[in-house]
């Protein structure tokens, strides 16, 4: 398994979603400044959390259905899912620590 955030699209989103560990979504598009800041922060939760949290990434310019489901409105936007539920969530980029504190929360 690799130790990248897994791409999601409308079709997969809810397959990969069926896991017995915490999953962080990172809700994103190309052409969102404070999303391509946040990318690197995502890929390294993947290899920090890998066994333990399963981390993917769905862009909302491909994949619309998923993104209204969930009411992302302004991204980025990262939620937390245990149990196949969304738990919680963070607007907006922000630090590495505050996300790991939410997922580890989850674990």
């Amino acid at each position: 398994m690799a130790a990248h955030a897994l791409e999601v699209t409308d079709a997969s989103f809810e397959k990969e979603l069926k896991t017995d560990q915490p999953v962080l979504v990172d809700f994103w598009a190309e052409w969102c400044g404070p999303c391509k800041k946040l990318g690197p922060v995502v890929e390294e939760l993947a290899k920090d959390y890998l066994g333990k949290a399963k981390i993917m990434k769905l862009n909302v310019d491909e994949n619309m259905e998923t993104a209204q489901k969930f009411q992302v409105m302004s991204i980025p936007t990262l939620i937390f899912f245990k149990g196949g539920k969304a738990v919680d969530q963070i607007v907006g980029a922000v630090p590495k620590n505050v996300i790991e504190t939410k997922l580890s929360s989850l674990l």
